[in-house]
């Protein structure tokens, strides 16, 4: 029972990310309407659209026309994904975080940790540079260009369609985690990750690290798949993880057994802070 509380947010990401594939299987072998389509367009019940920004933004770059649903699902997305941190998509949704995940697990177990092939300071970014290179792309070749090489939509397609040759990707994106850069894909080069960074730049739900329990184990900075976001406030004070490229995986809150990191509600807490310590020095 103790394992199962340590690591509730892992279980709660999985049967996050299970059920969402599951709905989509269902919905194409047995013709259920609770989802459908991929995680590109969906429709909930139906009824509800749901759209992808990045997907629609490269249909728009290619020239092609933006309907009036695809345009509702992309508010909703963003209303979404703005309140609850943009990536928490990568770590609750994204399947291929189910095959990245395992290969961070296979490079702690091998004593891959350390980037050993690649220097990450030259390349931290380039995920950013990549999506601009992509929108640019779509508009030259008047084509969605991700969509022809994300492993998201091959996954997603998988599941209903069989997976064909789209295995070979998800593997190579496996072992360039696992032995060649760690967090690599969606730590690197992912552009739907740099898109949802910057959608949940300002969202609500964030991690809080509370100093005064920190004994400052490092425990936190070694499981972080994003440890950037991390290292401001660790050692230094009570605050935030307000870095844009944070997760929401909760990883963090996990191995803390300080007690010193936790979910909670960025704006709100700080407001009450602020309101505090402005009453206790009158």
């Amino acid at each position: 029972m103790g394992s199962i509380i340590k690591n509730k947010y892992l279980i709660l990401r999985r049967i996050t990310q299970f059920t969402i594939l599951f709905l989509y299987f269902a919905a194409h072998y047995w013709g259920w309407k609770v989802l459908v389509g991929n995680l590109s367009f969906s429709k909930l019940f139906d009824t509800i659209p749901l759209s992808d920004p990045y997907a629609v933004l490269q249909m728009a770059f290619a020239g092609a026309l933006v309907s009036i649903d695809l345009i509702i699902g992309i508010l909703i997305v963003l209303i979404i994904y703005g309140i609850i941190g943009g990536r928490a998509y990568c770590s609750w949704v994204c399947p291929v975080n189910l095959i990245t995940d395992l290969a961070a697990w296979v490079r702690r177990k091998t004593h891959h940790e350390k980037d050993n092939l690649v220097s990450t300071q030259k390349i931290k970014k380039f995920r950013y540079a990549f999506m601009i290179i992509l929108l640019i792309i779509s508009a030259l070749i008047g084509a969605a260009a991700f969509e022809f090489i994300s492993p998201i939509g091959i996954f997603t397609r998988g599941v209903a369609f069989g997976l064909g040759f789209g295995w070979v990707w998800l593997l190579i994106i496996f072992l360039f985690d696992a032995f060649v850069l760690k967090n690599g894909w969606c730590g690197h080069i992912c552009p739907l990750g740099a898109t949802y960074s910057l959608i949940g730049s300002k969202s609500i739900i964030r991690v809080y690290h509370n100093k005064n329990n920190c004994t400052n184990c490092g425990n936190c900075l070694e499981i972080c798949p994003e440890n950037q976001v991390l290292a401001p406030v660790i050692n230094k004070k009570s605050d935030f993880i307000s870095g844009i490229e944070c997760t929401n995986c909760g990883r963090c809150i996990e191995v803390c057994n300080d007690n010193a990191l936790k979910f909670s509600l960025r704006y709100i807490i700080k407001q009450k802070g602020d309101k505090n310590e402005k009453n206790s020095s009158n």
